[in-house]
């Protein structure tokens, strides 16, 4: 028996979380079987534990948790043997699948990737899926020409869980970061990151009628889309990128095609949930290296499986700063 979040429609047809004793036979079908050590609160995650599942969980009883990290119990796939430490972000667990909010979980081999050396479980769901794709992101930007002496580069939403590891990774590879956060009382946190400055979002949250302003930056982290984006394009510098992450601001762009005609910009979409193996792999060996855990830590609030209600309403509020790791033990 272990202990899960289990989220069950009460007479309304509204979910309610309640954390049950389960045996190994609830769990669904899958290659390998891991016994859960750590798992993170996710925008998505909030969506899945919300009354009505956020138009994500297809059907109850049901287990969100997005990510997870922990050692294999046991596998059916020569891959993975028990006592393997392992990472799970994404391919719609949590969602469609049972995840990572209970002790045990069980997926398919394919959507696991080994831990690399260097890292704790407990460092793998501080990063979880937000630091995930925070990497990929600059990985993008990079592989189109971002280099440090190019100038400063913008991340927006940097408060969050995507642009608080976006702003440590490129500070430590040594880029000059500028964070945009509605949040004032951050500008400490953004900081100590290794952020150089911070722009109030006020001053980014509109558009304006001219499709191109001075330009300003040397590549773009973004995680707020809608009309921020729609903005920081047309300031971009000739050539730069922005790597899109998220729609917190909004899933339309008020837009012109004018900075990707006259100045060459990129938008360069960044999808977490699907990424194959290779890239996943790479991904999470850049974070053991050029994450510096120190700045990880200072991210890090401890939670437990009660917590995670709470939570999961405080993060769709925006009220949720840097990273949370849930102890499945705890």
């Amino acid at each position: 028996m272990f202990k899960a979040l289990i989220l069950d429609q009460n007479s309304d047809g509204l979910a309610e979380a309640r954390i049950q004793e389960i045996g190994d036979d609830r769990l669904p079908e899958g290659d390998v079987t891991v016994a859960v050590e750590y798992s993170t609160v996710n925008y998505k995650d909030g969506l899945c534990l919300s009354p009505k599942g956020g138009g994500l969980v297809r059907s109850y009883p049901h287990v969100a948790g997005v990510d997870f990290a922990g050692t294999v119990e046991a596998s059916t796939d020569p891959r993975y043997k028990p006592g393997d430490k392992v990472v799970l972000t994404g391919w719609r667990v949590g969602e469609v699948h049972w995840g990572g909010y209970a002790q045990k979980a069980r997926v398919k081999a394919d959507w696991l990737v080994p831990l690399p050396e260097g890292l704790t479980t407990r460092d793998a769901m501080a990063v979880g899926t937000a630091g995930f794709t925070a990497m990929l992101a600059v990985m993008a930007l990079e592989d189109h020409g971002l280099t440090p002496d190019r100038g400063e580069v913008l991340v927006t939403g940097a408060a969050g869980g995507v642009g608080s590891v976006a702003t440590a990774i490129l500070a430590h590879l040594g880029y000059e970061v500028v964070g945009v956060t509605g949040r004032p009382e951050q500008e400490g946190y953004l900081k100590g990151l290794g952020a150089a400055r911070i722009v109030p979002r006020e001053e980014l949250a509109e558009t304006v009628k001219r499709p191109l302003e001075s330009e300003t930056w040397a590549g773009c982290v973004d995680a707020v889309g809608g009309a921020m984006l729609a903005r920081v394009l047309g300031q971009m510098k000739y050539g730069a990128s922005v790597a899109a992450v998220g729609l917190a601001g909004g899933a339309a762009l008020p837009a012109t095609v004018v900075p990707f005609l006259l100045r060459g910009v990129n938008l360069l979409g960044i999808d977490s949930v699907m990424q194959p193996f290779e890239n996943r792999q790479r991904a999470w060996e850049r974070v053991a290296r050029d994450l510096p855990m120190d700045k990880l830590e200072a991210m890090i609030q401890p939670a437990t499986l009660a917590d995670l209600p709470r939570l999961g309403a405080d993060i769709l509020k925006g009220r949720v700063k840097g990273r949370v790791v849930v102890d499945l033990n705890a």
